[in-house]
């Protein structure tokens, strides 16, 4: 059996809309890796997505992943709205333009290109590695001069 990459992710905003930073904490057996980033006008849903995008796009080949998330947005769209959007060309039940199309296509590429089971955990509780990833993403976000 394969190691399983460990994932991390979490997104933040200063406003929302406003600037924000996406953070993610990955572990592979004793390596760990964290890496962050943000947009200077951006929303908390988009940073929570980027933290998933970054993170999944830094693996250099086909990869076991644990992705952890404290996004009730993230692991719903990917694990329960995406294919209804995705049968309907990217609309939603409502007939309307799925919010943050082109994030959803890039995350839907990603996962197809690795083995990923997201694992949704309460943020803000104590969990270290969540804890980290919030501590990252919130370093992410750009100062306002």
């Amino acid at each position: 059996m394969s190691k399983i990459v460990e994932m991390y992710t979490d997104g933040a905003c200063s406003g929302n809309p406003g600037p924000g930073g996406w953070g993610v904490l990955m572990r592979y057996g004793a390596h760990e890796k964290e890496m962050c980033g943000g947009e200077d006008d951006t929303t908390n849903n988009r940073m929570e997505m980027m933290a998933v995008i970054k993170g999944l796009g830094a693996l250099n080949k086909r990869s076991n992943v644990k992705l952890y998330t404290d996004s009730k947005y993230v692991m719903q769209g990917i694990t329960e709205w995406m294919a209804g959007w995705k049968s309907k060309n990217w609309k939603t039940a409502a007939k309307k333009p799925v919010k943050n199309q082109d994030l959803w296509q890039e995350i839907d590429s990603l996962v197809q290109a690795h083995d990923v089971e997201f694992i949704w955990v309460k943020g803000h509780a104590g969990h270290p590695e969540n804890e980290r990833a919030d501590e990252l993403a919130r370093a992410g976000i750009p100062l306002r001069s």
